[in-house]
């Protein structure tokens, strides 16, 4: 099993979600979060003034995926959230050693 971590831009969040339920993903978290990385924040005009922006609004996606399946999940979600221009995210796979499903007690594969 592996755990992907996605971070992207809010406005991909649903054209991603439907992109990723048509290849077979059942579930996934999200959070809204906010950070910066190579754009490292941008400045805004409000009312006359000038302020920096620091940190930019992002989504954070977080599933757990069979290991076998966990390319297609990657290269959808790159296709999908993709717009060319800088802050388009970040992915991390990582390796899951267990799930469990708390209401039922399964485990593993038939836990995700």
């Amino acid at each position: 099993m592996k755990l992907i971590i996605a971070t992207i831009k809010p406005f991909k969040l649903e054209e991603v979600r439907e992109a990723l339920t048509e290849i077979g993903v059942r579930g996934m978290m999200v959070t809204e979060i906010k950070g910066f990385g190579s754009q490292s924040g941008h400045t805004e005009i409000y009312r006359g003034a000038e302020y920096a922006v620091n940190f930019v609004p992002k989504v954070k996606l977080e599933l757990v995926v069979a290991a076998n399946m966990a390319d297609q999940v990657v290269e959808t979600i790159t296709n999908t959230a993709q717009t060319g221009k800088i802050g388009d995210g970040k992915i991390f796979v990582l390796d899951v050693q267990q799930a469990i499903r708390v209401r039922t007690g399964e485990t593993d594969a038939d836990a995700i």
